[in-house]
């Protein structure tokens, strides 16, 4: 795409408060239609319909719909649901072939490695071939085994091109970019790599990887210990992104159905795992919360349990929140995001002050995203420098970079 392209793609935008109203009508909408679906289509605006794909492809769910939703829709929708389910089924089955490449390569290395999140839920059933997007292959591997895979990732074809306090991500050597919209086959096959299975919120670290790692794992690719370390996992992953306003349908959906698959004594380890590592699961609360106010699977003994750990400001938020609020469904950009995760004035005050002048992590992260999507140089919010953003923040409300791109994707395809 060329800049003048990009440029015209950021210029052509309806009002922001549109679009938020839009988004936020659309994404509740689907929300509730996935967990329980109706008879009847809503009765939206042509301009809605075409925010329901980004709403859709912002959340991960495109494939999914295509199949769970009892209504038609108008034509060009059912039709853009059923290709993103065959992008998305093409994609799996790449991805399945490259983690039975990496069993028999870490077999014979002699380097364990844990398939994560994604991988796993296809692995257990939950998920069939298409059904679930996924973007990377998220794997883990103990610190001491880390060099060595690496250099069975460089043997493979793949180069480290970014890395994190979190992973480090592996991409293919000239691996194409990626499709500007929606789920694609064709988008690079990326390995991200972990050595821990942590987040921060919005400082205070939480580092479940004891409860992760098997006790004994063989070489090659093992499974988590069992399903309440995998729902400890999806939770984790899920507060870290609701921190940052950035949770995905596709991550409640996760949580649902692995909820509806464990039993009591699956629950009690989960809740005996966290006290035993001197972790009270408080974050646990918030996502089975937004989970339970569109799915019926999360039991409330369990919801009653969390949220008795988790201190009162958070609590008394999380019952409220909607997914809308707390995902790239909200398309403002607010200065400080995750506050009421923190656990103290003194932490709350130091998260402020990393949101006014980040550090050189979050400043690569940023630029990372710009590497990632060229179509994201056109922002000016991202190639604005931090001291002009703060009074931008000030003074205006600047809608999200991350947002709009796939709305305005989907407003470009309109027919």
């Amino acid at each position: 795409m060329t800049a003048a392209a990009i440029e015209s793609t950021w210029q052509k935008s309806p009002p922001l408060e549109t679009v938020q109203r839009a988004l936020r009508e659309t994404t509740e909408t689907l929300a509730y239609e996935l967990a329980d679906s109706g008879r009847q289509a809503p009765q939206w605006n042509d301009f809605q319909w075409l925010v329901a794909r980004a709403a859709a492809t912002i959340h991960g769910v495109s494939p999914l719909l295509s199949r769970s939703l009892l209504w038609q829709g108008p034509g060009g929708w059912g039709k853009f649901l059923e290709a993103q389910r065959a992008q998305t089924r093409t994609r799996y089955l790449r991805l399945q072939e490259l983690l039975e490449l990496l069993d028999t390569e870490a077999r014979g290395a002699t380097v364990p490695l844990i398939a994560l999140k994604g991988a796993a839920l296809h692995a257990l059933g939950i998920y069939s071939p298409g059904e679930r997007p996924m973007a990377d292959l998220d794997l883990l591997a103990r610190p001491a085994d880390a060099q060595q895979a690496h250099q069975m990732l460089y043997r493979l074809g793949f180069q480290m091109t970014y890395a994190t306090s979190r992973h480090q991500t592996f991409e293919p050597l000239n691996a194409q970019v990626a499709a500007p919209f929606g789920e694609s086959s064709g988008n690079a096959l990326k390995i991200e790599l972990h050595t821990h299975i942590g987040e921060s919120l919005p400082l205070h670290s939480v580092d479940i990887s004891t409860l992760i790692l098997p006790a004994r794992p063989h070489d090659g690719v093992n499974a988590y210990p069992s399903s309440a370390a995998l729902m400890a996992h999806l939770l984790l992953h899920a507060a870290g992104a609701m921190a940052q306003r950035a949770v995905r349908l596709i991550h409640l959906h996760d949580i649902a159905k692995l909820s509806g698959r464990l039993g009591s004594r699956d629950w009690d380890e989960l809740l005996s795992a966290g006290s035993e590592r001197n972790e009270t699961l408080w974050w646990a609360f918030p996502p089975l919360a937004l989970a339970a106010r569109y799915y019926k699977s999360v039991p409330h003994e369990v919801l009653a349990a969390t949220a008795a750990r988790c201190q009162w400001l958070l609590r008394r938020t999380a019952r409220r929140e909607t997914l809308a609020d707390v995902s790239l469904s909200n398309v403002w950009v607010t200065a400080f995001p995750g506050i009421k995760w923190a656990r103290s004035v003194q932490e709350a005050l130091r998260y402020a002050a990393t949101r006014i002048a980040p550090s050189d992590e979050t400043r690569g992260q940023r630029r990372q995203m710009v590497r990632s999507q060229p179509a994201m140089a056109g922002s000016a919010w991202e190639s604005m420098s931090q001291a002009r953003r703060i009074p931008r923040w000030l003074i205006s409300r600047p809608g999200r970079p991350e947002t709009l791109l796939p709305v305005r994707r989907a407003l470009d395809e309109q027919p």
